[in-house]
């Protein structure tokens, strides 16, 4: 499997270079792509995101596949000394015990089983009736499960986050305005008293979100483990509610999201468009959004832009000819920006007209969330009993909102 990911990865770079090429070659003759080449180009970008998507999801199946093995040799651990009716209520028709006597069935007729032992016959008859239940051929099910690949949900790892479970909301001080320069005076001098020192307060109101899922009892009997899947599911979507809203959340009953200009998080004065054009930002733009932050910042600020943004962020270069964007050297490393890492969300805006966000550069540990209520599901079993159902109703209660206007510089097109 490693083999299979360092050819993904070599896949993408030969693509990048490729790319690379065709835009050098313009640029040598000095002059602009051409429709043809501008095409290629495209086309070679967008297989680039599908192989770090390959890459992703390969990374992914591969820790699927060691927890598989690691569950397998779990029910065989645990059926050791069972009674074989036992083991076959861990597998059921699915299984290969019941395959093959299925097929043994089939082949030496049904009069006295010929050919079937005991227990061949016992895995027929204990998973479909007797009454001719079992001429029904079985189904042979695969682990895993067949489903769109999960966004990345990254806001909150790296924002700073707070448990309040007693408390109706999270309240901190700020320091709005330092006091001015001290003066410089004599001796017996006390200087000009301060009149711009103030303070604020920032403050966080965890809000309620819930959904509710109705299963039904024969899935619930038939299907091994859908419960848990239903509960992951839950989990992942809640995730994803709560990601969109610390992008883009007004604020109104819900987190205060980082693309949304408030006086209460990142006010318009946090804006950076110049040197970007009314449909793209440039080399300039994004050299004066990094160094609007102060180079404190610059250690632990990261960008944030849509996957439509990067696609066009791989061709810039700087004025020495050089891309900016540097491929990660390795699989587990982000994709590099001005020397800072890259994080392409499905949440970040991707609308490329005049005035609108297109990025971030920002240290996101100033983004602060406040959890009162961890995710949480409620198990309905009599509310239902009439149409057969199990209901499960997840909540949870959270807020978010960024505390420090400077540790953020919001791209927007000129």
């Amino acid at each position: 499997m490693s083999q299979k990911l360092n050819e993904l990865r070599d896949q993408r770079g030969k693509l990048v270079t490729e790319a690379r090429a065709i835009i050098d070659k313009a640029e040598a003759e000095k002059r602009g792509l051409t429709a043809e080449e501008q095409g290629k180009c495209d086309e070679l970008i967008t297989k680039q995101e599908e192989i770090r998507g390959h890459i992703e999801r390969e990374m992914k199946l591969v820790e699927a596949e060691r927890s598989a093995a690691e569950e397998t040799l779990r029910i065989k651990d645990d059926s050791k000394g069972k009674p074989a009716d036992a083991v076959r209520a861990l597998t059921g028709a699915a299984s290969e015990e019941y395959r093959n006597a299925f097929y043994k069935m089939i082949a030496s007729g049904q009069s006295g089983m010929n050919g079937l032992n005991a227990d061949e016959v016992r895995a027929l008859q204990s998973d479909i009736s007797t009454s001719g239940g079992y001429l029904v051929a079985p189904m042979q099910m695969v682990e895993g499960l067949i489903k769109a690949l999960d966004n990345q949900l990254f806001i909150r790892q790296f924002a700073t986050k707070f448990s309040v479970p007693t408390a109706a909301s999270l309240g901190a001080a700020s320091l709005d305005n330092d006091p001015a320069d001290a003066d410089w005076t004599s001796e017996l001098g006390t200087g000009s008293e301060d009149s711009t020192m103030s303070f604020g307060r920032r403050e966080l109101y965890p809000h309620p979100v819930a959904k509710r899922i109705k299963i039904s009892n024969k899935l619930l009997r038939q299907v091994s483990g859908i419960e848990a899947l239903v509960n992951s599911r839950l989990a992942y979507k809640f995730a994803v509610t709560q990601e969109k809203a610390f992008m883009t959340g007004s604020g109104s009953n819900q987190p205060l999201g980082l693309f949304t200009a408030s006086a209460d998080g990142i006010p318009t004065s946090r804006d950076v468009s110049t040197g970007n054009t009314a449909t793209a930002f440039t080399f300039d733009g994004l050299i004066n959004a990094k160094y609007s932050l102060k180079g404190q910042y610059h250690n632990t600020a990261q960008w944030i832009f849509h996957r439509d943004a990067i696609k066009s962020l791989a061709l810039i270069k700087d004025g020495d000819g050089q891309y900016m964007w540097q491929q990660a050297k390795t699989l587990s490393d982000p994709d590099m920006l001005l020397g800072r890492p890259v994080h392409m969300s499905e949440y970040a805006p991707n609308t490329f007209t005049s005035g609108l966000y297109v990025g971030m550069f920002g240290d996101f540990s100033n983004y602060w969330i406040a959890d009162a209520l961890d995710m949480q599901v409620q198990r309905l079993v009599e509310l239902y009993a009439e149409t057969n159902q199990t209901g499960l109703i997840g909540r949870m209660e959270s807020d978010g909102m960024p505390v420090l206007a400077e540790a953020f510089a919001r791209i927007k097109l000129g």
